[in-house]
């Protein structure tokens, strides 16, 4: 009886069994295809929904995505309605996600080529400006920066180099950049873009974000750290409440630079920021911000590679003279505590720096710092490197330090004299003796006679035998 009622119960044809066990076993991603294509029952096609619902809901939080519904990423933004805009795009950073190795793109060729093409539409949308970001958005443009930027560098080793200049060395270029250089212009069009509510976006460009985003400056390429100084510059900008954390953040990477690793690549461009924010410091200026001279600019005179940064450093220090004239002080004596014995190259660079600082420096402060600055010159002016001589006798062509030094002749023509005299006598090179002898002349116009009375001075210890002994 119950074999008779099974009989009449109807069967399903072969056919639809195989359709059935198709669609129940092979909705799974190709392996080939990182997350662009399904395959199903051995025939590829692409099952872009699915696909971006998993990715989402892996890389985004779920509370953001509830009820949010996954648009095709493949489809245009010109396609959807308004309504589906952000949605769609979420869908397109969410693809983005996925990172390539770049060290052989054929073997990724289509996908590669396929996220460039996407990345660069999403630069389009977010510079025409036309949807307010809401909150899904802003978390799924910091996650996909996130994926595609923030990774660790090989570690770097000290150069054998006598100078340890790394200035010479050839710079390196990440084989990633054609990507690298779009998400790096999508995070500077998104932060800049005024759809961007800064209070919802605060919660994701936090500390840890900017923290990792301050390590790339360390990378080799650069390209990259030239992108980083102008998103960095737009982050302080647009996120006052962050720029506390950056600054101190900051002084201790150039704190490690100093006294641990002396081998960084981006403190040339970190100095770069902080010469434009310096110059918009409120006065008076805050005490934390002369530490941040003190502890960490004065110090960057220590370390051997300083010609790749000084530049931007001698800026970041006039900046802050012009700002608090007071400042001149601690300055002139820093360069003293650091000024270079055995390098040359760095000495003329201190040089150009002290004149740059004399220009700013008022009498007040010039003649707390006047004896020991004009032994440290006189030591100059009488180098055998006849480019550090030179360089110490152009000082002079300076109206504003020969006008500190007039209204101050009396404390510093009896200790550059001497020196001059010795040049006069005994210097080997040419161009040395007639600006020694230029020198001579300027300070007897300026008051003759203090000079002859250093003469004199002079003569009477060259005669006594055991003075000059």
């Amino acid at each position: 009886m119950l074999k008779q009622i099974l009989n009449k119960i109807p069967r399903k044809s072969q056919k639809s069994e195989t359709i059935d066990n198709a669609t129940s076993e092979s909705f799974e991603l190709s392996e080939n295809s990182n997350g662009f294509q399904c395959t199903i029952g051995g025939s590829a096609f692409s099952n872009r929904f699915n696909v971006v619902k998993r990715v989402s809901s892996a890389v985004f939080p779920a509370s953001l995505t509830t009820g949010a519904e996954a648009v095709d990423p493949f489809m245009s933004f010109k396609d959807v309605s308004n309504s589906q805009k952000q949605n769609l795009f979420i869908s397109k950073l969410s693809l983005c996600c996925e990172v390539y190795d770049f060290a052989d793109p054929d073997k990724n060729y289509t996908e590669i080529n396929c996220k460039h093409d996407m990345l660069v539409e999403l630069v389009e949308f977010v510079s025409c400006g036309s949807m307010k970001f809401g909150e899904a958005s802003i978390a799924a443009m910091c996650k996909m920066c996130a994926a595609n930027l923030f990774r660790l560098f090989p570690p770097k080793y000290q150069s054998n180099s006598l100078g340890g200049e790394a200035d010479d060395d050839e710079p390196v270029f990440d084989p990633a950049w054609s990507h690298l250089q779009i998400v790096y212009d999508l995070l500077l069009r998104f932060i800049g873009s005024n759809q961007v509510d800064t209070k919802v976006a605060k919660k994701y460009v936090d500390h840890s974000f900017i923290v990792k985003l301050l390590d790339l400056f360390d990378s080799d390429d650069p390209r990259e750290r030239d992108c980083l100084k102008t998103i960095l510059h737009r982050v302080y900008g647009k996120f006052m409440v962050h720029r506390p954390f950056i600054r101190k953040t900051v002084s201790n990477i150039i704190l490690r630079f100093i006294f641990e690793t002396e081998r960084h690549n981006g403190i040339s461009e970190l100095l770069e920021i902080f010469g434009s924010i310096i110059s918009g410091f409120a006065l008076p200026l805050k005490e934390e911000h002369k530490i941040f001279l003190i502890r960490a600019l004065i110090p960057l005179h220590k370390p051997k590679p300083i010609g790749i940064y000084h530049q931007q450093l001698t800026y970041c220090i006039v900046q802050f003279i012009d700002k608090d004239p007071k400042l001149a002080t601690p300055v002139i004596r820093g360069l003293l505590k650091y000024w270079p014995i055995t390098n040359s190259q760095k000495e003329l660079m201190f040089l150009s720096e002290l004149e740059e600082v004399l220009e700013m420096t008022s009498l007040a402060e010039f003649q707390k710092v006047m004896t020991p600055l004009f032994y440290r010159i006189g030591c100059c002016l009488n180098s055998l490197h006849y480019q550090i001589a030179e360089r110490a006798h152009l000082l002079w062509n300076n109206e504003h330090v020969l006008n500190l030094i007039v209204q101050n002749k009396q404390a510093i023509v009896p200790r550059i004299f001497p020196v001059l005299e010795k040049n006069c006598r005994t210097h080997w090179n040419q161009s040395i003796l007639n600006l020694s002898r230029n020198l001579k002349k300027v300070l007897s116009d300026m008051d003759e006679e203090l000079v002859l009375t250093c003469q004199k001075k002079l003569e009477e210890e060259s005669a006594t035998p055991n003075a000059a002994a």
